[in-house]
């Protein structure tokens, strides 16, 4: 069984933010029983040998602000023990990674592992990980699955709908009409089901036209409506309370 954080070694490296400004990626934290938030980092896409394509492309978009927002909730409405002060970075194929029960990946459109990675992934989803893809809309899809079968090639996406157990782990969600915050695409929700068995346990959900970590980042500033950003955080929840329970 996973525990619910790592022990890590710091990471040092800056990237450029959103608004123009630098962002540091602070060191892991070791350690301590309490849930931590755990991101997934990669290397930018390479396109035709031409190196950042699209030069927003990034693993770190919404950090820090969503890794700390998120774990808030999560430490306010349930009683799962939680570290909100700070949040862990970690590549698919870091041994440590296999501490924390849950991952978050976004920019899944233009992820592209490497074998290492793609095995890291594989050991731990099947060990019993449980990752979130977010923030990818629009053409990004053929990619996605083009990695994923790379991952697991036995598994393949299924459409979820309200009855999924994953939308009643915590709130009882019973539409799952959302738009991308950005594009307005209605979202889509999908998710890989060990053996693709709706009744055994869920290894991933995928946020497609959608970007739930995109109101986690802003819930403070009112930038989204109030009803939009409260249920891009039931999502999260749902998925986090599930991933821990099954």
């Amino acid at each position: 069984m996973l525990g619910l954080a790592s022990l890590g070694a710091p990471l040092l490296a800056w990237a450029q933010g959103r608004f123009g400004g630098p962002v540091s990626y602070e060191a892991n934290v070791p350690y301590d029983g309490r849930y931590t938030y755990a991101r997934i980092r990669y290397a930018p896409p390479e396109f035709g040998g031409f190196r950042g394509f699209r030069q927003d492309v990034k693993w770190d978009h919404d950090y820090p602000r969503s890794d700390r927002h998120f774990p808030k909730i999560i430490q306010e409405i349930t009683s799962i023990t939680t570290r909100t002060e700070a949040s862990n970075i970690f590549t698919l194929d870091d041994p440590e990674l296999m501490k924390f029960p849950v991952a978050y990946l976004c920019e899944a459109g233009y992820w592209r592992p490497s074998d290492a990675e793609v095995a890291g992934m594989r050991n731990y989803l099947l060990k019993g990980g449980f990752i979130i893809f977010d923030d990818f809309a629009r053409s990004d899809w053929e990619n996605f699955v083009q990695q994923m079968h790379r991952v697991l090639p036995d598994l393949h996406p299924m459409r979820l709908t309200p009855d999924d157990r994953v939308f009643d782990a915590f709130y009882h969600i019973t539409s799952l009409e959302y738009t991308h915050p950005y594009y307005g695409l209605p979202s889509e929700f999908w998710g890989l089901y060990e053996n693709n068995d709706r009744n055994g346990r869920l290894l991933a959900v995928i946020n497609y036209n959608n970007d739930i970590s995109e109101y986690w980042e802003f819930s403070d500033e009112g930038f989204y409506p109030i009803k939009e950003t409260n249920e891009a955080y039931k999502l999260g929840v749902n998925y986090l309370v599930y991933a821990l329970t099954r």
